[in-house]
């Protein structure tokens, strides 16, 4: 679960094409594909220029995560949102959908520093090439560039973005203390991924309706919607975390139990009554550093019912989602965040 704000790793993705980013999802409609492309391509100009601005040693580092790639999820998802409102091609919610770009990119440096990462999106970190202590400021400058552009979009949505900040960093500080004495562990892990992951999805669907024109109701659905599509992507990463092949996934299975964090498929295995729960139980209690005691620990794993148990609640979160946007209108962009989603839960089945 480390990193939960980075955890659409798998979603559709951004590409470089001749220069430029592009979607390359297939959102099933022509026109929807031309409108939501053109809008990323507008944030990515934007979160471009803004970030090149200033000294030039200053534009280095905090375009280093830019410039290395990333999927842009949360601008996609902005886009597809301001299809349910009259303005979906505002300039405000092209501002909008940067804004959260930024943060989300300000809280990789972040992490990367928490967690003494040396790799992300393919390039060396920030804290790795060159130190903590310009990979924490190159954040806070991501996030005073947020900032910037946040007075352009009014005081209701600064509002709305200070509550958000708020709580990815409360998901942040509840993952790093720990589940409390005596709380129930997967209530624990769902509240962090609520807040370190969800939060920003959900405040794309939100911002990208309220600046499209949409009514508070359909808003407020959406930005429903982005929540529990965060909580998707991260719960699928967590299984494929112990239960891919990395030859098809490209992650390397178990790197969050090296680190000793104990995702919802871990968590479901430890509770496991019989020999498979008993050993699990032994081997992880703590980070699992020795290459032997993982693979064993990997093939419990894939054998408990903790994946399966996972992915039920994955199943009972989409079938939420579909009653949240159930109501909103039948248009192409509503096909595509089925799309989004179902694309997310076949990559495990």
């Amino acid at each position: 679960m480390r990193n939960g704000a980075t955890s659409v790793s798998d979603a559709p993705s951004i590409q470089r094409t001749g220069g430029e980013r592009v979607a390359s999802v297939d959102l099933g409609d022509p026109e929807l594909e031309r409108a939501v492309t053109g809008g990323m391509r507008a944030s990515e100009t934007l979160l471009i220029d803004e970030l090149s601005r200033g000294e030039e040693f200053l534009v280095e580092h905090v375009r280093h995560l830019a410039d290395a790639g990333g999927k842009r999820f949360r601008p996609m998802f902005a886009m597809l949102s301001a299809q349910f409102g009259p303005r979906p091609e505002s300039e405000d919610v092209v501002t909008a959908a940067t804004v959260i770009e930024m943060t989300h990119l300000a809280t990789l440096y972040h992490d990367d520093v928490m967690d003494e990462a040396d790799m992300r999106r393919g390039v060396e970190s920030a804290n790795s090439r060159w130190s903590n202590s310009v990979a924490i400021l190159s954040g806070d400058y991501l996030f005073a560039t947020a900032s910037r552009l946040l007075a352009r979009l009014g005081t209701d949505t600064v509002a709305h973005f200070a509550r958000t900040f708020g709580d990815l960093v409360t998901g942040q500080m509840r993952e790093s203390i720990g589940c409390p004495d005596g709380a129930d562990e997967v209530e624990h892990y769902l509240q962090v991924i609520r807040e370190k992951t969800g939060v920003l999805i959900a405040s794309s669907g939100y911002l990208g309706a309220l600046h499209a024109g949409a009514d508070e109701e359909t808003v407020e659905a959406l930005s429903r919607y982005g929540g529990l599509v965060g909580l998707v992507f991260q719960i699928v990463d967590d299984i494929i975390d112990i239960a891919s092949d990395s030859a098809q996934s490209g992650k390397t299975p178990g790197t969050d139990l090296k680190e000793g964090v104990f995702t919802l498929p871990v968590l479901y295995a430890l509770r496991e009554e019989g020999p498979v729960g008993d050993r699990l139980r032994e081997i992880l209690d703590g980070p699992v550093t020795d290459d032997a005691l993982l693979a064993e620990a990997l093939d419990l794993l894939e054998r408990s019912s903790g994946p399966s148990r996972a992915l039920g609640l994955v199943r009972e979160l989409m079938a939420e989602a579909e009653s949240v946007i159930a109501g909103l209108p039948d248009i192409p962009a509503k096909a595509a965040l089925r799309r989004v989603a179902d694309y997310t839960v076949q990559r495990v089945g």
